[in-house]
């Protein structure tokens, strides 16, 4: 049997911004923030390669100048100096990449170890009570394990020994359990499904391999795709380069530009690194990484990142049935009595044969009787009682007590035994196992030896909370649909239970799949939530898939988050996680333009007032110097990273209900504090540096 231990609960919910200050992870993040000091390494990266190249040209000239061979060594000083800052730049740009980088590398580390936690009963020869528990991943083609009541088959295999009632719900999305035996027919195992009754020894066929180890291949090697946002920074990027060179560049080379070359060489390229967002674009891949981490206190993994600000905009919600939105397994939920037969006497005779039933079926009946008499279940420890078990070939099951002989189980075994008991079938238990049958529920008849007693309601429970949970989507101006292959009445009567907007009958995966499709092309944006293989091409379509941790492997591949605790519910807090992701990269975005214009704003008038006197007047932070305002702004655009990677970590509060007002705080707030912040800042460095004498007032 697989056994997941409390160990991923207690990796999911730690703190990333705790986690952050980890000694391990900043030293791990400081070497390679070094190592991408490399020129191959810059090449690749859109955020600093432009900030890398002024930072070797401000170098180089700085190094000119300091020998002597231009005539301009007195001024060496200041031009190494915008040296430094420039590459203290790209070491901290560096800095916040490397630290989401490790944090990527710590996750698929914790995720292995989650794998690991799977064991298998490998069997050690022919006598089945003798094996060795084994990692689930070790089992290769040809090795014989076993599968007993309650276990999980951990891999496909063929069965060669026993017989077994099996739930294939996971799979087949079907909840009505099928037997399994060593018979040509019967035995094929598919890995996930679960032993409700007996036995089975498997051969396995193929191994698949634990839950996690797809999603640690998947997060270690798959290419990290670009987020919108992303690719619309290193857009803004190429475009604020190519605009200062046609627009500052160009007119500072004029004849009758007075401050020399060295503006035109190092305060250019300064100028040029401060008007590029590259503190945002170094903390974008941090934000992605740190909700990644939210969503692992929420017990929820995220094996496509890039698509979780899909989740921000969703307004249909498509929900699988069968394992999603009920349990998966039957529950009794009515006991209905032959003409003639007192109630009471079929909840007794259902209990007792019930009691050492440990089927789900089986405790849901004594669950159900307990509640409806509020007494206790029935004691037998007077009397020397035979309980039949369950099992996959009778489908039956009961007790022999005091000269009764109670039995419960398929309609059709219970009448072989009724007939077999001297009994004759009345044709009024016929009409009762036909209204359950209608009603989407399943049959079980309970008989005391010849006499039939009446018909137990076997019912796929729908999970606590869904209806408040479909309500509060609506609030959401989320559209929720059912979808399952009942007949309409069925998916009609669950439907008006569960409160969904629309279900959709008797569906097919390719129905299922088509249906997204056409809401696509509608222009909505839609999510599913899955378990089964049936579903798998459903969330391969849609635009944001959650697969339940209780399906298939399939499934879960399909999907771009693993819910590890099977509860759809759970998905007004993955939208919560979205929008808040979203809305930090928004603010951050917001922020830092806003700064980068004040910036220039602050510095431009004084940078320029000796090519263009008039333009003095407006420098109205009365920066001391061109050198001291360009210097200035340097050190800004380093110091700020620092705040802004706060921002990353920390996230703007959002709530799933929350819309437009989330984007206005974004652009009001974080547009207004970041067209102020420079001009404070700006001044306040200007005064520092001129004070320490740093640069020469003029």
């Amino acid at each position: 049997m697989i056994a997941r231990a409390d160990h991923e609960r207690n990796c999911a919910s730690r703190d990333p911004s705790r986690s952050l200050r980890r000694r391990a992870v900043v030293s791990a993040a400081i070497r390679d923030s070094l190592a991408k000091l490399a020129p191959r390494v810059q090449y690749r990266n859109s955020a600093t390669f432009g900030l890398y190249v002024a930072s070797i040209l401000t170098t180089i000239v700085g190094v000119v100048m300091l020998f002597g061979v231009m005539d301009s060594a007195r001024r060496a000083a200041f031009v190494l100096l915008i040296a430094a800052w420039l590459w203290l730049s790209v070491l901290v740009a560096n800095l916040a990449d490397a630290i989401a980088v490790e944090w990527a590398k710590a996750r698929a580390a914790a995720l292995g170890s989650m794998g690991g936690q799977a064991q298998a009963k490998r069997l050690l020869g022919t006598d089945r009570n003798e094996y060795r528990l084994v990692d689930a991943g070790t089992l290769r083609r040809g090795h014989v394990i076993l599968v007993e009541a309650n276990d999980i088959i951990p891999a496909d295999g063929t069965v060669i020994d026993g017989a077994a009632s099996v739930s294939e719900a996971a799979v087949t999305g079907e909840s009505a359990p099928v037997l399994r035996a060593a018979t040509p027919h019967l035995s094929s195992v598919r890995s996930g499904t679960h032993v409700l009754s007996d036995w089975l020894v498997v051969r396995v066929r193929c191994r698949e391999g634990s839950f996690f180890d797809p999603i640690v291949s998947i997060s270690e090697l798959t290419p990290r795709s670009r987020t919108p946002l992303e690719i619309a920074l290193s857009m803004l990027l190429v475009a604020t380069t190519i605009t200062f060179l046609l627009g500052v560049a160009l007119p500072s080379h004029s004849p009758s530009a007075g401050l020399g070359r060295v503006l035109a060489l190092s305060g250019l390229v300064a100028l040029l690194v401060c008007s590029l967002p590259i503190a945002t674009r170094a903390c974008v891949f941090a934000i992605g990484i740190v909700n990644l981490a939210r969503l692992r206190r929420a017990n929820v993994i995220a094996i496509f990142g890039g698509s979780l600000e899909a989740a921000a905009d969703i307004d249909v919600l498509v929900l699988d049935k069968t394992g999603t939105i009920t349990r998966g397994d039957r529950r009794a939920v009515a006991f209905r009595a032959v003409p003639g037969i007192a109630e009471r006497d079929l909840l007794d005779a259902a209990q007792l044969a019930s009691l050492a039933d440990e089927t789900p079926e089986g405790r849901s009946i004594v669950e159900l009787v307990t509640q409806m008499t509020d007494q206790p279940p029935l004691d037998l420890s007077h009397t020397t009682p035979t309980f039949h078990e369950f099992s996959a070939q009778t489908r039956i099951s009961g007790v022999d007590v005091e000269g009764r002989r109670l039995r419960k189980g398929a309609a059709d075994a219970v009448r072989g035994f009724v007939v077999q008991a001297g009994g004759t079938w009345p044709s009024s238990v016929n009409e009762l196992i036909e209204v359950v049958a209608r009603q989407g529920s399943t049959p079980l008849v309970v008989t005391d030896g010849p006499r039939v007693l009446g018909v137990v309601e076997l019912h796929d429970v729908v999970k606590s909370d869904i209806r408040e949970y479909c309500a509060a989507l609506r609030r959401m101006g989320t559209r929720t649909i059912m979808m399952t292959g009942d007949n309409p009445v069925t998916a009609a009567a669950i439907a008006a239970e569960v409160g969904v907007d629309e279900f959709l009958a008797e569906a097919t995966p390719g129905d299922k799949q088509g249906f997204i499709r056409r809401c696509q092309h509608e222009g909505h944006r839609v999510a599913m939530y899955g378990d089964g293989t049936n579903d798998a091409p459903a969330l391969a379509q849609a635009d944001f898939a959650v697969a339940m941790n209780s399906g298939t492997e399939v499934a879960k591949e399909a999907g771009d988050l693993v819910d590890l605790d099977s509860n759809p519910t759970k998905f007004i807090a993955i939208v919560e996680i979205g929008k808040q992701l979203l809305i930090t990269r928004r603010s951050l975005t917001t922020f830092s333009i806003a700064v980068d214009l004040a910036k220039y704003f602050s510095i431009i008038p004084v940078v320029f007032a000796a090519t263009y006197p008039d333009l003095q007047a407006l420098n109205i932070s009365r920066l001391t110097s061109a050198r001291s305002a360009i210097l200035s702004a340097v050190i800004l655009n380093i110091l700020i990273i620092g705040p802004l990677f706060l921002l990353a970590i920390r996230a703007v509060k959002a709530r799933a209900q929350c819309g437009s007002h989330l984007f206005q705080f974004s652009l009001w707030v974080c547009g207004l504090g970041g067209f102020l912040f420079p001009w404070v800042g700006i001044k306040l460095i200007d005064v520092a540096i001129t004070a320490f004498g740093f640069v020469r007032p003029p």
